[in-house]
């Protein structure tokens, strides 16, 4: 089935913050290095625990989005996803005064919200200290918080969703604003996701064995586990034509959607990666596209044994035979896994690759699992010209969604 009507959406602005730096031009630089950006957690202890490493952003600028009442109760996410706005606003040129914002729409997703500081809260009471300013950063706690404060620093009247289904939470809102501007709900979406990391997120990797005491190597026939990180990434979803009129740059486009759910277990995927595949075939289904025409797939590729297995099966399940010659990789061994981040840093990954004209590596992949049987970038960059490419989310509880991105 197809999503809504077809009024065509492209992409007009791109923010990202990650442990490659703030901005979208040291993510461009680091998808080229080659390099890990993983270091020891500083964020909260981790003594005790076998794993001490994640892609921690070290600094986080603050945003001209952020007015008086936003700083005082916003989170490590709220301020990460402000961040991301603001910029991809810049790039966008579009100035919120001068449209219906009635016509924008906001859709900010994460899997803990303000959980790092709900923890602080807690500790603070726990050992009898006034509790200060982190009474008021309460508010942050619930997941709905970054969506709300993106939508009031930017005065977004137009419909809002915040997701939260693990680690395709961020996908989805691209999803959500495809549909948006496809069956006229609104011009203008505002779609992306943030995450910090907490003590509760990691503890819980932890306790399920997924975490990796050395840097990740998704697809490698050594893997074991992932490598969380953390940051944010947003994106401006445009009707094609409301942004032709007001001479925005289009750095892209969103074709299609897919989305799907296992139905199989709580944390594990489908053996078969059969949920992986159904929402990759409806995402190309739902922009019109043959699997042949996809240049690259920008995979889940979490560096877990069971998931990378499972995702390679879904790949052959939908582009055959082809699936030997087509150019896939996971960025998620440069930056970590970041959870309710890592669909909408992925989707700006992509666009800035396919602009560039390339293809990053997996960084950590030496030695590939013959059981993931693809063209897996390795080693350096790929230098590669492609119009079409996919990009793939799947979370806990087998919550699936594919994307389908366009250079232009």
């Amino acid at each position: 089935m197809r999503l809504g009507q077809r009024r065509r959406v492209v992409v007009t602005g791109m923010g990202a913050i990650t442990a490659a730096g703030a901005g979208t031009g040291p993510l461009a630089r680091a998808l080229r290095s080659g390099a890990h950006r993983f270091s020891e957690v500083t964020l909260f202890s981790t003594e005790g625990l076998r794993v001490h490493i994640a892609g921690q952003v070290d600094e986080i600028p603050e945003s001209s989005l952020t007015g008086s009442a936003a700083r005082r109760r916003a989170s490590r996410s709220d301020r990460l996803a402000l961040f991301a706005v603001e910029h991809a606003l810049e790039q966008s040129r579009l100035d919120l005064s001068t449209i219906d914002r009635g016509r924008v729409g906001t859709s900010i997703g994460t899997s803990t919200g303000g959980m790092l500081e709900t923890e602080a809260y807690y500790e603070t009471r726990l050992d009898g200290r006034p509790a200060g300013r982190r009474r008021a950063q309460l508010l942050s706690s619930a997941v709905g918080s970054p969506a709300d404060v993106v939508a009031a620093s930017v005065g977004a009247l137009g419909p809002r969703l915040a997701p939260s289904t693990a680690c395709s939470t961020s996908a989805i809102p691209i999803a959500m604003g495809l549909t948006w501007i496809r069956q006229g709900a609104a011009d203008v979406v505002v779609v992306g996701g943030t995450d910090a990391l907490c003590r509760m997120t990691y503890s819980g990797f932890h306790a399920l064995q997924a975490l990796a005491p050395e840097p990740c190597r998704p697809f490698d026939r050594r893997r074991r586990g992932l490598t969380l990180g953390e940051g944010a990434a947003a994106l401006i979803l445009e009707e094609e034509t409301h942004a032709h009129e007001r001479g925005a740059p289009v750095l892209g486009s969103v074709l299609g959607a897919g989305l799907s759910c296992d139905a199989a277990h709580p944390t594990a995927p489908h053996a078969e990666g059969r949920g992986a595949s159904q929402a990759l075939n409806a995402a190309l289904e739902d922009a019109g596209v043959a699997p042949g025409r996809i240049g690259y797939v920008n995979a889940h590729g979490t560096g877990t044994p069971q998931n990378d297995a499972c995702e390679a099966r879904a790949l052959h399940a939908v582009f055959g035979p082809r699936s030997s010659d087509l150019p896939v990789s996971s960025t998620k061994g440069l930056l970590g896994h970041l959870l309710g981040a890592a669909g909408a840093v992925e989707a700006v990954v992509t666009l800035l690759a396919a602009h560039a004209g390339f293809v990053p590596p997996t960084v950590g992949l030496e030695d590939p699992d013959p059981e993931c049987d693809l063209d897996l970038v390795r080693d350096r960059p790929r230098d590669l010209a492609f119009t079409l490419a996919a990009s793939n989310s799947y979370g806990f509880g087998g919550n699936n969604c594919s994307l389908i991105l366009g250079r232009r």
